[in-house]
């Protein structure tokens, strides 16, 4: 008899770690997947498993945890929510504009404008109406809306200061990304730095860039936030004339205010000065958010709305906006000016989906988009948060349209390319080091499923992880 309750709890045992498949099987016995740890979980509308694998292990995401930071914003936000930026005049100094910012990530982005600069003419016309063309105006930033804690603490090192890197303050501009010009024609020393766009005076660059002879971008810039010190590593191509490399805005306040002042200086306007709150308060004038000037608005910039926001998220892996959205979910849930947005925003993130009942036990994040390599969710709750997507957000329409069609979008523009399933799954993508990942939706016809596929660790070059992927998806379905 005891023999017979051990095997029977052992049977127990395998059939929560595994639902048999032969995909599955073939899958998991992947050459370079030996030592790797990986977790499945493909399941109906209803929620029934199709197949499973080690689907409750916490396992790092990279950027598949895009899809719990869009759903959870587009449920506590609503798909019609829109970033403010206010204009205001000083009450006590008719001459004094401030521009105060909430968290738009927006301002001024390549991803969701043609004319990037198309806002500072519309503020032109605006601040012409509301300020006399002498005596010279003062400007300041009010950027304190997030703090200045603009990024994880769990980002790595080598990250830092890289475009994808960018970090996330209450006022933020052009993606906050600047592109660095290069030239590599002489291979004898470092390639020559030509400019930066836009301009930016006062960046120091430490130059340890070599070439490479095979045509590849492994060029990365390295700095500390608000540090104007930058340090270039890695290789780039050899014998171009122009190459083009991306970094993040040190102090994006800064960037805006003097961009603002240009655009103000073409229209007559002299300018006395430009300051951002986050000077002030590092040289212990004021708090953040302590009130500190009496401001009559006048034009309010409003965002798209979080619906075309989300898509630029999912369908281009987006960091940037996908940490503004996270803070702005924490200061949402608590406006303390000394609370940490983000750990605010991850707390609240984790709390309403166990209010809806899901098991978050698996999930231990430490930013809004998957870069730090700290990150763990399993792949079951990704699973069932895409199913709750579908079957109870009123929202479904906007989160479902937010993701890329495999073979034909976005990051996903390669996966299952040519294959039956093209165009029929709907899916973000996550890749960090040694780290591959799926999430999304299989749709034909009345064929619907949620699924969530990931592999860590693995021995083996990373397109030959998305064939196998590609495989298992098409074995399954």
């Amino acid at each position: 008899m005891k023999y017979y309750l051990l095997l029977l709890l052992n049977l127990c045992a395998i059939s929560t770690f595994s639902q048999i498949n032969p995909s599955i099987e073939k899958f998991i016995k992947t050459s370079g997947f030996e030592n790797a740890s990986i977790g499945i979980s493909i399941k109906d509308l209803s929620g029934n498993d199709i197949a499973y694998y080690n689907k409750s292990a916490s396992l790092i995401p990279a950027s598949t945890l895009k899809i719990l930071t869009t759903a959870t914003a587009i449920e506590l936000l609503g798909d019609d929510y829109q970033f403010v930026t206010q204009l205001s005049t000083d009450k006590n100094n008719p001459q004094h504009l401030i521009i105060h910012g909430y968290g738009d990530p927006t301002l001024g982005s390549e991803y969701l404008f043609d004319n990037q600069s198309a806002f500072l003419n519309n503020w032109t016309e605006h601040i012409k109406k509301n300020f006399k063309i002498s005596p010279p105006i003062d400007i300041t930033i009010v950027d304190d809306f997030f703090g200045y804690n603009g990024i994880s603490s769990k980002w790595l090192k080598e990250d830092m200061g890289n475009y994808f890197a960018a970090g996330a303050y209450g006022i933020s501009v052009f993606d906050n990304t600047y592109r660095l010009y290069l030239n590599s024609m002489r291979t004898d020393t470092c390639p020559l730095i030509l400019k930066t766009v836009p301009y930016m005076r006062d960046i120091i660059f430490s130059n340890n860039l070599t070439v490479n002879y095979e045509n590849q971008d492994n060029g990365y810039i390295n700095g500390e936030p608000f540090s104007n010190s930058r340090r270039l590593v890695g290789n780039i191509p050899a014998k171009r004339t122009s190459f083009v490399i991306k970094g993040d805005f040190p102090d994006p306040g800064i960037i805006l205010g003097e961009t603002l002042a240009n655009a103000l200086a073409q229209n007559r306007f002299k300018i006395n000065s430009i300051e951002t709150s986050r000077q002030k308060y590092f040289q212990q004038m004021y708090s953040p958010y302590r009130a500190v000037y009496e401001e009559t608005p006048f034009y309010k910039q409003l965002s798209p709305t979080l619906k075309d926001i989300i898509r630029v998220i999912n369908e281009k892996s987006n960091n940037h906006y996908s940490e503004h959205l996270m803070r702005t979910i924490g200061r949402k849930a608590n406006p303390d000016i000394y609370s940490d947005p983000l750990i605010e925003g991850i707390n609240r993130t984790t709390n309403f989906w166990a209010s809806k009942g899901l098991n978050t036990d698996g999930i231990h994040i430490y930013d809004g988009c998957g870069l730090a390599p700290s990150n763990s969710i399993n792949a079951e709750i990704l699973c069932d948060i895409l199913i709750y997507m579908q079957t109870k957000s009123k929202y479904r329409d906007a989160f479902f349209a937010s993701l890329p069609k495999a073979g034909l979008e976005g990051t996903v523009r390669n996966v299952l390319k040519g294959t039956r399933l093209q165009g029929k799954v709907f899916v973000k993508s996550g890749s960090i080091a040694n780290v591959q990942c799926f999430a999304g939706y299989y749709i034909n016809g009345d064929k619907k499923y949620a699924f969530s596929i990931m592999v860590n660790n693995y021995n083996s070059p990373r397109k030959d992880v998305v064939r196998a992927i590609e495989s298992l998806l098409l074995g399954i379905f």
